[in-house]
């Protein structure tokens, strides 16, 4: 009798188990490609050699964002400004540009149809410094505009330069052809974006609003099209930000008594914000692989080899798998949740007095669903610890941006425009863990989003914002034909 049970129990368990192979299996064939079909690859014409020599020289420029307190080269900018005014006529002839805050410019191309809402095109002009102990180490000098081995070099190559050309170009391009939109095209150029935006896209933004101005697209810079980034993806895959994450920074504070180091107490104040900061470190906030990037998962999960493509056809199942693989590597971690970085630490005069104080500032980069209110709760929570003071710091602080549709026009616009110009690479949404000047016009449009239109390889990442930043002049001339293909997509 106990055999023929364990025989039934068996056959039970295999059952089961088949059972579920068969629907995990049910589920992974059932996916759909969510790629548009191939489209004509674009043939619009365009130097790239010579917008190559225009880019290295708006690269000479050290339009650098220096940080609060510290003074910007103003001339430097102002030569930038007078630089493309003489290199593009026919845009600031003929799209009137205006100054916008101290230093920020704002295009605008009459369409000839009223009722249609504008599209706007984001780019910045500021930099990144370049510290000192760095500039040596640079192939070519980071401000000297070289074009060399097949790339423009120097900083703002990539970030963001690369934009503020291939944006004018390609309007340039257009006004000589004699191409007339039906919708209005807005391009601006922020002149502050590495330092927060505030006097630059923001000002501009609370224009459009007093003019009464909505966007029916915005494209700001954010992700690119990404090469060998992505596990189990073996074409390239342009990823489109669709929301970008929130910024805090929030200080932790502990005063306690001076005195002499050879009467000490149990903890000292610096001992005392230590083990709060362990317990934070020990305690991030929750993950997860829903929101959006549980939507580029869904985009990507039908073009992945067949195990892959099971796992996230069934994340119903494989979801806690999925968020653990993800937690490993701290750039797939950054997606899944809020994001915590202790960067400063402070306390102590002297190796044998006691501090009478000791301070920290941990930076939270807040995922859509998560508030600030939410991280300092979370804060005083793990902490727990009356001696220690939670606060907001002063400065940048925002919430996280609301989450654009993929299922809009203007999504399908990006969409094609990046297949026509790509079509060997995927498209997918994605949530941008930075920030970026788009974060400012959320409140004109419902469709923005972030994607810059160059190809990025993992010996890439390392350059935005450090040593050897380039482009190359081929990438240059598929972002000049891109914004020339979505302004013809989105505007006829």
């Amino acid at each position: 009798m106990g055999g023929l049970g364990l025989k039934r129990g068996l056959r039970f368990v295999v059952s089961v188990s088949a059972l579920l192979i068969a629907v995990l299996a049910v589920n992974a064939l059932r996916l759909e490609s969510r790629q548009i079909e191939p489209v004509q690859p674009s043939r619009i014409e365009v130097d790239a050699a010579a917008a190559a020599g225009r880019l290295a020289a708006a690269l000479k420029f050290a339009t650098v964002s220096e940080e609060a307190g510290a003074q910007s080269d103003a001339s430097a900018f102002a030569g930038l400004v007078d630089y493309l005014a003489n290199t593009y006529p026919a845009v600031h002839r003929m799209l009137r540009p205006e100054k916008i805050g101290e230093g920020s410019i704002l295009y605008v191309w009459q369409g000839s149809d009223n009722e249609l809402e504008p599209i706007l095109l984001l780019a910045h002009l500021d930099v990144v410094p370049v510290a000192p102990d760095e500039a040596a180490s640079w192939t070519q000098p980071p401000f000297a505009g070289k074009v060399a081995e097949g790339f423009v070099w120097g900083r703002g190559a990539m970030d963001d330069k690369s934009s503020v050309i291939a944006i004018l170009e390609a309007t340039e391009s257009l006004l000589a052809s004699g191409y007339s939109p039906r919708r209005s095209i807005y391009i601006a150029f922020g002149h502050d974006e590495e330092v927060g935006g505030q006097n630059g896209a923001a000002r501009i933004a609370g224009e459009m609003a007093v003019r009464g101005v909505n966007f029916e697209l915005v494209l700001d810079e954010g992700f690119f099209v990404t090469e060998g980034l992505l596990p189990g993806a073996a074409d390239p895959v342009a990823l489109v930000g669709i929301a970008e994450k929130g910024i805090v920074s929030v200080a932790l504070e502990v005063q306690a008594a001076p005195g002499h180091s050879s009467v000490p107490p149990r903890h000292t104040a610096i001992g005392i914000l230590a083990a709060a900061l362990v317990r934070l470190e020990e305690r991030p906030m929750a993950a997860s692989v829903d929101g959006v990037t549980g939507q580029m998962l869904q985009w990507l999960a039908p073009e992945m080899p067949f195990l892959q493509r099971t796992v996230f056809a069934n994340m119903w199942l494989f979801a806690p798998l999925v968020r653990a693989r993800m937690e490993a590597v701290p750039r797939t971690a950054a997606t899944i949740r809020t994001a915590q970085a202790i960067t400063m630490v402070s306390g102590g005069i002297k190796e044998n007095v006691l501090p009478s104080q000791a301070r920290a500032v941990v930076n939270f980069r807040i995922r859509p669903g998560d508030r600030i209110e939410d991280v300092i709760s979370h804060v005083s929570d793990v902490v727990d610890d009356e001696r220690v003071s939670v606060s907001i710091l002063p400065g940048l602080h925002s919430e996280a941006s609301p989450v654009s549709s993929t299922q809009s026009q203007a999504f399908a616009a990006l969409h094609v425009t990046i297949r026509r110009v790509f079509p060997d690479a995927l498209v997918a949404p994605a949530l941008v863990v930075g920030a970026t000047d788009a974060r400012h016009f959320s409140a004109l449009s419902s469709n923005v989003y972030r994607f810059l239109p160059i190809r990025l390889g993992p010996s890439d990442v390392a350059r935005i914002h450090g040593i050897d930043e380039r482009i190359s002049i081929a990438d240059l001339g598929e972002a000049i034909r891109f914004y020339r293909e979505l302004v013809l997509e989105t505007t006829r």
